[in-house]
C-alpha cells in the first residue's frame, strides 16, 4: 500500500518516467526556504554556484532538512522502497532574463550509477512554468541509454554542457509546471530540459537525487551519500555527516572533500578539477 502516492500515480511514474505535481511545502515553508537561500547568497557576496551549488545539504542544515523531509521521503518510498540514500543535490536557478538553459539529456550519461533505479526530486522555490522555464518531459524515453555529446556551453547550467546527440521532437514534451512548494519526480534516464528564463524574476529549483541503498558507483573511488530512510546493510556509501550548523567549517571542509570526488565522476575524461560556475 503506498504512503502517498495512489497506485494509479506509481504506475504513471513507471509507464512515463515522470509524475507532477506533488504538495510538499505550505506556502509559507517555501517562502522560508527562499528566504534562508537568498540570505546565505547575500551572506556569500552573489548567487550560489560553482562547486557550493551542489550537495549544499553538506553544509546548510535547512537542506539537509529538506532532503528528509517526511512527504519527500513516503513519496520516494512509494517507487524506491524503504531504505534509501540521498546520493546528490544540486540548485537550478534561472536568474531573471538570463540566457541560462538546460539542454535535453539524461542524468544517468555521466552519473556512473550501477542500476536506474535513480529518482530526483526537483522541489519548486519559486513558480516553474513555460515563462521562466520549467523543466519539459519526453514521455517514455526512460527506457534505453540514448547517445549524448558534450558542449560545455557557457550558458548551459549542465556540469558538461551535454545534450542528446539525436534529434529531440520537442513538440512531444510536457511541461512540469509547478507552484511553489511542489514537486516533480523523474527517473534518471528519463530525457528532460528547460528553456531560459523570459520573467523578471528567478526561477529557483532545488534538485534532491535519492537511491534506493543497494545501488553503488561504478566508477571512480569510492563515493558517498546520506542515509535519509531506513537502514544500509550494503555499505557501498560513505555515509555523510549532518552539518552542526550552517556553514560550520568542518561541514564546509568535507563539502569540499566530498565534492572534489564527485567532480572526479561527473567529468572524467575531462581534466575539470571543480564544476562550472
Amino acid at each position: 500500500m503506498p504512503k502517498l502516492l495512489s497506485d494509479d500515480a506509481v504506475a504513471a511514474y513507471q509507464r512515463n518516467g515522470y509524475h507532477f505535481p506533488i504538495d510538499v511545502l505550505t506556502e509559507a515553508e517555501t517562502l522560508d526556504l527562499r528566504r534562508r537561500l537568498e540570505a546565505h547568497e547575500a551572506g556569500a557576496g552573489g548567487p550560489i554556484q560553482g562547486d557550493r551549488r551542489h550537495k549544499a545539504h553538506l553544509y546548510l542544515t535547512w537542506l539537509n532538512d529538506l532532503i528528509r523531509h517526511p512527504r519527500i521521503l513516503d513519496t520516494v518510498e512509494d517507487v524506491l522502497g524503504p531504505n534509501l540514500l540521498c546520493w546528490s543535490t544540486s540548485f537550478f536557478i534561472k536568474e531573471a532574463s538570463d540566457a541560462g538553459f538546460v539542454s535535453w539529456h539524461q542524468d544517468a550519461t555521466y552519473w556512473g550509477l550501477s542500476s536506474p533505479a535513480v529518482m530526483t526530486v526537483w522541489v519548486a522555490f519559486t513558480p516553474a512554468n513555460l515563462l521562466n522555464g520549467c523543466m519539459m518531459f519526453m514521455p517514455g524515453s526512460h527506457r534505453e541509454q540514448l547517445e549524448h555529446r558534450d558542449t560545455f556551453d557557457k550558458n548551459n547550467l549542465l556540469s558538461r554542457g551535454q545534450e542528446i546527440a539525436v534529434k529531440v521532437d520537442e513538440s512531444k514534451g510536457v511541461p512540469a509546471i509547478l507552484k511553489p512548494g511542489q514537486a516533480s519526480l523523474h527517473h534518471v534516464l528519463l530525457a528532460h530540459g528547460s528553456a531560459p528564463n523570459k520573467s523578471d524574476d528567478r526561477r529557483i529549483g532545488f534538485a534532491i537525487r535519492y537511491i534506493p541503498t543497494h545501488v553503488s558507483q561504478a566508477v571512480g573511488e569510492k563515493d558517498s551519500a546520506t542515509l535519509v530512510r531506513g537502514v544500509d546493510t550494503y555499505h557501498h556509501f560513505d555515509h555523510e555527516a549532518r552539518p552542526s550548523a550552517d556553514c560550520a567549517p568542518e561541514a564546509l571542509a568535507a563539502h569540499a572533500a566530498i565534492v572534489g570526488r564527485q567532480v572526479q565522476v561527473l567529468y572524467r575524461g575531462t581534466g575539470q578539477e571543480h564544476f562550472r560556475p
